[in-house]
């Protein structure tokens, strides 16, 4: 019932923006492809609070996810339908149901964390892409409060979570990115877009279905 409400207001906010370009644009916005995306991360590393920000919602109001949200956020090339899960410890255990028909991977992490924390996110975010379901899907790696004293670089995050070993198994990306820095958090999501797009049209062509419509 809770995921049926939720849905329900992610649609809403994206009839609203269609309605508001018909009004103020003097036509219908043009068709952009729904991704279905998955967010992961450990608890308190700022996941919803930074889909709350770039979904336009007040993020100095969100309450930390327990099980599961819903946020569709828009962008000009698509529309990211984004299924947050929580990241305690008895949560987590049931990550993997939610993996099917997921398109694309985003993993928060705290960038000003320990190294033992960041070892522990390292394993997490392993044991979930090596799981069947979402193996080969484009991921986006957010390091989360750079505002922050001592905060860890993209660059240096990428290097100890050893991204690198990615590259021969998916597209993948990585932002530094905080509450104060919409823009640039937003920046990380057009390489991330872009793989989803290019793998949306990979597989429709393996399927038959021809191109999809790029905006």
């Amino acid at each position: 019932m809770c995921e049926n409400v939720q849905l329900i207001c992610a649609l809403c906010r994206v009839g609203a923006y269609s309605l508001y370009r018909r009004i103020c644009c003097k036509g219908p916005p043009p068709v952009r492809p729904n991704i279905c995306v998955l967010c992961l991360g450990l608890s308190g590393v700022g996941k919803s609070s930074l889909l709350a920000m770039l979904s336009g919602d007040d993020f100095h109001k969100v309450e930390p996810t327990i099980g599961f949200s819903i946020k569709a956020i828009l962008f000009d090339e698509c529309i990211l339908e984004v299924k947050e899960l929580g990241g305690s410890d008895t949560v987590r255990q049931f990550w993997d149901r939610y993996y099917q028909g997921m398109q694309g991977i985003i993993f928060v992490i705290n960038s000003t964390g320990t190294d033992e924390e960041l070892e522990y996110a390292k394993t997490e975010l392993r044991k979930a892409l090596d799981h069947p379901s979402i193996r080969g899907l484009p991921l986006l790696v957010l390091a989360n409060f750079q505002n922050q004293p001592g905060a860890k670089t993209a660059d240096e995050i990428s290097k100890f979570m050893d991204l690198e070993s990615e590259t021969n198994k998916r597209q993948w990306t990585i932002q530094g990115c905080s509450l104060d820095d919409k823009e640039g958090t937003q920046s990380g999501f057009l390489r991330f877009n872009e793989f989803l797009l290019d793998n949306m049209e990979k597989r429709a062509a393996e399927n038959g279905a021809g191109e999809i419509n790029r905006v």
